[in-house]
């Protein structure tokens, strides 16, 4: 007899440790607090419009077709894929600028703004592709169990290409001096919880992702991947549970027995927290057997948290691109105000997402699906005013920059 697993979240993680260990033989069942998959990346349809409610940058395609090429798969059988051109424009307070799909490309933007900055791409990014092959080789596919995983001649030969003690402020500005380049550069790490000036030069391999990989679509929307995912667990036996908050994992003698859903104990031989670790680690099993205390999580740095607005538009918006980027403020000040002060931002940056540009099937005919970011730090309190007030500075600076009445 199989032995029962329970995996808790049906997010990407949950979705394939449920699909990876039901190939290996497990009786598997996936447990969402959701009335449907796809954690972060759930989506919403209202009045025809169909709104990707987390991820909306689909980078670094090969990990995704690895991912179904383990089960003898394609990408393409669940979805299709297009890349987009330009990748992104981002609006400085001088204009728009297009960003176009593929390195030399790219290269020729570059060069138009700043002498010699384009072989300087082009040396970056030569840099940045070994960075991306030996961080995804060692550091993503490895289980991370030790650190002696870690400890060969080969890490300690690769980690010094891997720049991993410079910081990738300093390291981006011995290619770069013009302001423009810097930010389009630095934007990409802004999300993984440190300034450019505390995250390691490792993470130039983003750039390599953004520029080189290409920046793709599934059509449909990025909704489309849990679809797949969804349909190839199915495929491969594992169960699914909707409407299933865990409220504890049952623990005795330092081994998973279960868990709690809805006053009801759902037993297992093991279980797997898909779930956020902070979550699982505080709130789901009882302080014995916690990893960390209060006070461990209390002094970590969280992520960056964010503002967001979905937008059915009436009718079509001339000027917006897929992907737009507003840096027409300050930088460094609304970075500083995520990472450091942790307050509201006087003057944003914020991200302006437009997949009805390359897909008509998530709005009605004629109209736009938008949604508007405004990334924040974490825990900030704010209320309907607030809110508001946010709202009304990003589409005056929209209405602004593309001369269309957006209201």
């Amino acid at each position: 007899m199989s032995q029962k697993v329970i995996v808790i979240g049906s997010g990407f993680a949950g979705l394939s440790a449920a699909t990876v260990l039901t190939e290996k033989g497990y009786d598997v069942t996936l447990v969402e607090k959701n009335n449907s998959p796809g954690g972060r990346a759930r989506s919403m349809v209202v009045d025809g419009f169909t709104f990707d409610m987390g991820p909306s940058w689909y980078w670094m395609p090969d990990v995704f077709d690895n991912y179904f090429e383990r089960f003898g798969k394609k990408v393409s059988d669940y979805y299709q894929l297009e890349r987009l051109d330009p990748s992104y424009t981002v609006y400085f307070e001088d204009g728009p600028f297009e960003v176009p799909a593929g390195l030399e490309a790219v290269i020729s933007k570059f060069e138009s703004i700043e002498t010699g900055s384009g072989e300087n791409l082009r040396a970056f990014m030569k840099e940045a592709q070994i960075k991306y092959e030996i961080g995804m080789g060692t550091f993503v596919h490895k289980p991370s169990h030790s650190i002696l995983e870690f400890a060969d001649w080969k890490m300690a030969r690769d980690a010094v290409k891997l720049h991993l003690f410079k910081s990738f402020s300093s390291y981006v500005r011995k290619y770069f001096a013009n302001p423009k380049l810097l930010e389009l550069m630095e934007f990409p790490v802004l999300f993984l919880g440190a300034k450019p000036e505390k995250t390691p030069a490792l993470y130039s391999l983003m750039n390599y992702a953004d520029v080189v990989l290409g920046t793709w679509y599934p059509m449909g929307g990025m909704h489309k991947i849990v679809e797949g995912m969804v349909s190839l667990a199915k495929e491969k036996g594992v169960k699914f549970l909707f409407d299933a908050p865990v409220e504890k994992i049952e623990i005795e003698k330092g081994k998973a027995k279960g868990v709690w859903i809805n006053n009801e104990l759902h037993p297992a031989d093991a279980i797997v927290a898909a779930a956020d670790y902070h979550h699982v680690d505080q709130n789901l099993i009882d302080p014995q057997w916690r990893s960390y205390s209060k006070q461990y999580w209390d002094r970590r740095t969280m992520s960056p948290s964010s503002l967001l607005f979905y937008l059915g538009l009436d009718r079509k918006i001339p000027g917006l691109e897929h992907h737009n980027l507003f840096f027409d403020a300050d930088f460094k000040g609304h970075a500083k105000t995520i990472y450091d002060t942790q307050e509201w931002p006087d003057n944003p940056l914020f991200y302006a997402c437009c997949p009805s540009k390359t897909d008509p099937s998530v709005a009605p005919n004629g109209q736009e699906n938008l949604f508007l970011l405004v990334p924040l730090a974490p825990d900030l309190d704010g209320d309907e005013s607030t809110r508001e007030k946010y709202f009304e500075m990003m589409i005056n600076r929209m209405q602004m920059h593309l001369n269309t009445n957006i209201r």
